[in-house]
């Protein structure tokens, strides 16, 4: 389900958190539309995070020292690169008012960004929304082979490290469903939902102001 909202109507950080804990969320039509949309789907993408699957050949990569991942410290060129066509993606859903609107969030603390660096590179990364133990994951890039991914397992293992309850993804990929993605139905979702709102997550459970190393954030899934 969708509608659209007016380009005159402006968007408050407040009014974008006041929709997310009603299960919706905006997009545009293309990065040319200034007009949003408001998006409910029928069927929403979530990750269990108790059942979060990190694949062997990746658990290495985590483990090596070839990228160094980091948080919160650039919010502009994470969203820029998200926003940019790629091979298999010719249109964007992410317009100026989506940029400026999740910069306020980001300088408010209710947005963040997982940044992987090759040397002082940025390679890949990944952008979304925190509210109370809920993350909503908003889009991802990599320039390099499995740097979104090495952005979505550290995502994971700090949600899991701060006590976050859901991660939505919004919709379920073939790339997201090897990580253990999968569709609910949206009664489900907002029962899900309600949950995660109450309390507070801890997006700082581990450091915001240096790496973490591989070896501590495949701990967050090993076995209890």
């Amino acid at each position: 389900m969708a509608s659209r909202e007016s380009a005159l109507i402006d968007i408050t950080p407040e009014v974008l958190l006041k929709a997310y804990a009603c299960g919706i969320f905006p997009m545009a039509e293309s990065a040319a539309d200034p007009a949003l949309y408001w998006i409910e789907p029928e069927r929403r993408g979530i990750i269990p995070l108790d059942r979060f699957h990190v694949p062997a050949r990746l658990a290495r990569t985590v483990r090596s020292s070839r990228f160094t991942v980091l948080v919160d410290r650039d919010f502009d060129a994470v969203i820029a690169a998200c926003a940019q066509p790629t091979a298999s993606r010719s249109r964007t859903w992410i317009n100026a008012r989506i940029q400026t609107l999740y910069r306020k969030l980001y300088e408010r603390g209710d947005c963040h960004t997982v940044e992987v660096y090759d040397g002082e590179t940025l390679v890949g990364g990944l952008y979304g929304v925190s509210l109370g133990r809920a993350f909503f994951g908003e889009s991802m890039f990599h320039r390099a082979r499995d740097a979104s991914k090495i952005a979505l397992v550290h995502l994971v293992a700090r949600l899991k490290a701060g006590h976050f309850r859901l991660l939505d993804t919004q919709f379920v990929t073939d790339h997201l469903q090897t990580f253990g993605a999968i569709e609910v139905s949206r009664p489900a979702y907002h029962k899900l939902l309600d949950a995660a709102l109450v309390g507070e997550g801890n997006f700082a459970a581990f450091p915001l102001d240096r790496p973490v190393p591989g070896d501590a954030v495949l701990a967050s899934f090993a076995p209890a």
